[in-house]
């Protein structure tokens, strides 16, 4: 739960931000939030990455090495914000340093309800589907006139950025049920995408994820600004695609390799729409954007106009490679229910067409807790390969390995591939369409698996 006062800090005060782990998706885009309205940043992350890089070519300096000693001197001082992401070990001598010296520090979620709390904050939640529902609804937003910042967990091709926009007025925010972080924040409107059980190492049950998505519901004070994908149990405004709701997608159809479709909503019929990303879970997420949109007062036209223009999300059924004779998509799925969906989305675009599916684990805990339902998802590909599981946070748990996962699949074509024999187990297979998939360190490698098969 948001501590005592958490909401109280005064961010004109804040001179210098130092982050502890900057290279994370939602942390980087708020130290380019931080960057970009005069703050001194800087931060500490424990591996290079391609975002990192993408950091310090903003000016943003960036050590690896846990170690004191590399902070600059100036972040000494008390006018300093220490921002940490949850996945710091409590060990971590910089973060030791800052709480011993009774420095102001925040997790990203609280610091978020302290940036949103004065504008009008739009929160998108749901177990799947926040990234992309969030960045539509931020590029809706800033294309039409609107004084708007987005904080989005992915980089968006249209800005090749996180963070789209710097309004002061109104903000949109991806509110995340891990931790509980969304009960920080104070939404206007919101919306839930859907309440899969997920991060069950923190909640133990659905039961428990469930109690607290209305938790998160019961903070938006209008029913009529919560919108909510038909079927969850929730009060609000309805959402889907083919099926009676308060804001119902129809005639949908592909047309140019995109979906063209109608819109149904409380008091009006609104025709032609374009929206380029494939799946119906991505329908959904932009009719949730729509709908959002809409209520807050863009007109239709604008939202047609700039729907058409989204070019969607790295990581998200990214296309690497699109010829007649190949197709290479990364996707950063990493819950059975995303990779059915990127599944769907791939049968829809190739019926015909074998599909080799490179899949690596993210978690000991989720792989153990969904491990049937990974294994019946995986099985839908024609061919697999899975790496070792990706710990991120975690210590390996006994018997939970990619093996154990790999015996429980149906498919007959399946292989467990160490990260250094993946390109050449990947140049073997005849299949013309291949599929990476996962949330761990799997997108470091989407760049020389292009450069081999191209």
């Amino acid at each position: 739960m948001p501590s005592p006062g958490s909401d109280k800090m005064n961010l004109n005060q804040i001179h210098n931000v130092y982050f502890i782990g900057i290279g994370g998706i939602g942390m980087s885009a708020l130290a380019r939030y931080f960057k970009s309205i005069g703050k001194n940043v800087c931060g500490y992350d424990k591996t290079e990455t391609e975002l990192t890089k993408e950091l310090v070519s903003t000016g943003i300096s960036i050590h690896f090495e846990d170690n004191i000693s590399l902070i600059p001197q100036e972040y000494y001082q008390e006018n300093t914000l220490v921002i940490i992401t949850p996945a710091v070990p409590v060990s971590h001598s910089e973060w030791n340093y800052f709480v011993e010296r009774d420095f102001q520090i925040k997790k990203r979620a609280e610091v978020l309800g302290i940036i949103t709390k004065d504008t009008f904050c739009f929160a998108v939640a749901g177990t799947h589907g926040k990234t992309t529902t969030s960045s539509i609804l931020g590029h809706i937003l800033y294309e039409s006139g609107v004084d708007v910042t987005a904080f989005v967990g992915g980089i968006v091709e249209n800005y090749d950025s996180n963070l789209i926009g710097t309004g002061k007025t109104v903000t949109v925010v991806e509110a995340d049920e891990f931790d509980r972080s969304f009960l920080h924040l104070h939404p206007n409107i919101a919306c839930v995408t859907s309440t899969d059980a997920d991060h069950l190492d923190i909640y133990g049950d659905k039961a428990s994820i469930e109690a607290s998505f209305q938790e998160f519901a019961a903070k938006v004070e209008d029913k009529n600004s919560l919108f909510i994908a038909k079927g969850l149990a929730l009060k609000g405004v309805t959402v889907a695609v083919n099926s009676e709701a308060d804001f119902k997608a129809f005639h949908v159809r592909i047309e140019n390799s995109q979906y063209v479709f109608d819109v149904q909503t409380p008091s009006e019929t609104l025709l032609n729409f374009e929206f380029c990303l494939p799946g119906t879970h991505n329908l959904t997420n932009a009719l949730m954007a729509l709908a959002m949109a809409k209520t807050y007062g863009v007109s239709s036209e604008n939202i047609r106009k700039t729907l058409a223009t989204f070019k969607g999300i790295r990581r998200r059924f990214s296309f690497q490679i699109k010829t007649n004779d190949l197709v290479f998509i990364d996707d950063y799925a990493h819950h059975p229910t995303e990779i059915n969906a990127v599944h769907q989305a791939v049968r829809e675009l190739y019926p015909n067409k074998k599909v080799l599916a490179i899949f690596q684990p993210h978690l000991f805990s989720r792989t153990k807790d969904f491990a049937a339902d990974f294994a019946k998802s995986l099985s839908a590909f024609d061919e697999v390969i899975l790496l070792d599981i990706y710990p991120a946070r975690e210590l390996p748990m006994e018997g939970i390995t990619s093996q154990w996962l790999l015996n429980m699949m149906t498919s007959e074509h399946k292989k467990l591939v160490s990260k250094k024999d993946l390109i050449a187990t990947i140049l073997e297979s005849d299949a013309p369409v291949v599929v990476t998939i996962g949330a761990g360190d799997i997108g470091e490698l989407v760049k020389p698996i292009k450069e081999a098969l191209l």
